[in-house]
């Protein structure tokens, strides 16, 4: 089935579905810097206030910086840990693809060594 003279099956959803989960990367580096921006706009206390208000040049993007520094921080923690790897290997088993690729290196492997 076509719209517009675009080929509508399933692989195009799913190819429309990886250029989606791709840009909520990018996405998520703007919700940052703009989560960045309203934590120094909440602050009430009106000396603060007034010194953000007067120092903006400086305190923009100083905070900026240290926003970034805890985000790297906190992926190191995240590295160190090994959250991600094990992250990985969860969605890895729950995928019947790389099962299915695993069991086969698994038989070779195992022809392998009868050889």
């Amino acid at each position: 089935m076509k719209l517009f003279g675009i080929k509508l099956d399933k692989r195009a959803f799913i190819r429309w579905k990886i250029y989606i989960d791709r840009a909520r990367m990018y996405i998520g580096y703007i919700s940052f810097v703009m989560i960045a921006f309203m934590f120094l706009n909440d602050f009430k206390d009106a000396s603060i206030r007034t010194f953000l208000d007067e120092n903006k040049l400086i305190t923009y993007p100083l905070m900026m910086v240290v926003f970034m520094l805890f985000s790297l921080v906190l992926g190191r923690l995240d590295t160190k840990l090994g959250l991600r790897k094990e992250e990985m290997r969860n969605a890895a088993i729950e995928n019947p693809v790389t099962m299915e690729i695993l069991n086969n290196l698994k038989e070779i492997q195992e022809k392998l060594d009868e050889k």
